[in-house]
């Protein structure tokens, strides 16, 4: 019990306390063997694998918590929490494969829930993975007891798949481990005696931002996935990766290597380049990284490993080819995982703040300026003046839950 208290204060003050502050709960695709083809028979195909129920928060505890962290949303906190593990079906990289992530669900309720998917930023260790939290935990599931069935997924590469390099930044896989998550979620709903309402809610931030815009692109352009967005909100992710490629190009330092780092060890991984580091790197970090990426560094260690200034970080020939006609596979693959051709067609918000320079706002203005030029039908930019990447999730929380509310999914 102890360690659960601890866990829970932990991601309520860091993470979830502005979900406490409100008073209503909340409710170019790449040809390569890598990406993951739809199955013909994606709606009839059973998908949960197996599930495990690895706890129940007491609602009395969460009204415990809101009360020391945040008193007005108290009385919002209605329903006990089971939480479940789940291991279900995906595709990757033209195979079947096995992912996992947590199902949140509010006990006792006897009314269809919506359904709400929370895709979380950017990890590096296995044991950060929502599936893989000690207490069995993520953080998120507080919007369970408001009413919501709440689904976290881990994402390939942690969990049940982690003997998998995480494909970081790959679009269609990365949409499709949700969209499957969300169907195989279904059965185990059902089998609780659940049903949902038909309401179906994304959200995320920073890389949970971009997934969360890969799952609504994969739901919206193959509707043999047989559902429907209610509404999305994306906070803070890179949904034009050449953008981004620009600044490294033009040298600029970068305060978290260990993002650039990722997405580079990720392709090279997941579309099977197989390249060696030194084609990318400089010494010594080619010969560091080797090493880095196996589940059991931080961010934050990877990072001291490494240097923010790109000229030093990079080789001579690498940059040379970005800033040239060369690398030209990388160029493309960065392309086909960037929004760019995509609109969505379902409620969008898109969240950043205007100080961030780990995703700078520029990216998010720009994707919506060409979303909005291209004819989507319900898109929102919501600048978070002098927001940085770790101080805009609070006031994106802020605004996105009463929005979600709007729509009339009161449990």
């Amino acid at each position: 019990m102890t360690k659960l208290k601890y866990k829970l204060k932990y991601w309520i003050s860091s993470l979830v306390i502005a979900a406490l502050l409100v008073t209503t709960t909340f409710p170019l695709n790449s040809c390569s063997k890598s990406d993951a083809a739809v199955p013909e028979n994606v709606v009839e195909r059973e998908l949960l694998v197996s599930s495990e129920k690895v706890g129940t928060l007491p609602a009395a505890m969460l009204k415990q918590l809101a009360g020391a962290y945040a008193g007005s949303f108290q009385n919002q906190i209605k329903y006990d929490v089971a939480i479940y593990k789940v291991n279900y079906r995906t595709t990757f990289q033209g195979r079947e494969t096995v992912a996992s992530g947590l199902v949140a669900l509010p006990m006792n309720l006897t009314t269809p829930a919506p359904v709400l998917s929370v895709q979380h930023g950017t990890i590096f260790k296995h044991d950060e993975a929502p599936s893989a939290t000690s207490s069995g935990l993520a953080g998120f599931e507080v919007f369970a007891s408001g009413g919501y069935i709440t689904l976290i997924p881990d994402y390939l590469g942690f969990g049940a798949s982690k003997q998998l390099l995480h494909p970081y930044y790959h679009q269609q896989s990365s949409g499709i481990a949700v969209v499957d998550m969300i169907k195989a979620a279904k059965s185990l709903y059902a089998q609780e005696g659940m049903t949902d309402n038909g309401q179906l809610f994304l959200a995320g931030y920073s890389e949970g931002g971009y997934v969360t815009l890969a799952t609504q692109k994969e739901i919206e352009t193959n509707p043999q996935h047989g559902l429907k967005i209610t509404a999305s909100g994306a906070g803070a992710g890179g949904y034009d990766l050449t953008e981004m490629l620009a600044d490294v190009v033009a040298g600029k330092p970068y305060t978290y290597p260990a993002y650039l780092a990722y997405v580079l060890m990720s392709y090279n991984k997941t579309y099977e380049w197989n390249r060696p580091l030194s084609d990318f790197y400089q010494e010594p970090y080619a010969t560091r990284l080797a090493g880095l990426f196996n589940g059991q560094h931080s961010g934050s260690t990877i990072n001291k490993e490494l240097t923010t200034q790109t000229e030093n970080l990079f080789s001579a020939n690498f940059l040379e080819g970005l800033r040239g006609n060369g690398e030209q596979t990388l160029k493309k693959a960065l392309q086909d995982n960037s929004f760019n051709s995509w609109v969505p067609q379902s409620p969008t918000r898109l969240y950043h703040g205007t100080a961030d320079v780990i995703v700078p706002y520029a990216n998010s203005k720009q994707t919506y300026e060409r979303m909005k030029a291209a004819g989507t039908p319900s898109l929102e930019l919501i600048p978070i003046q002098n927001g940085t990447h770790g101080s805009s999730l609070i006031p994106m929380l802020t605004d996105l839950i009463p929005w979600m509310q709007s729509f009339g999914a009161n449990p």
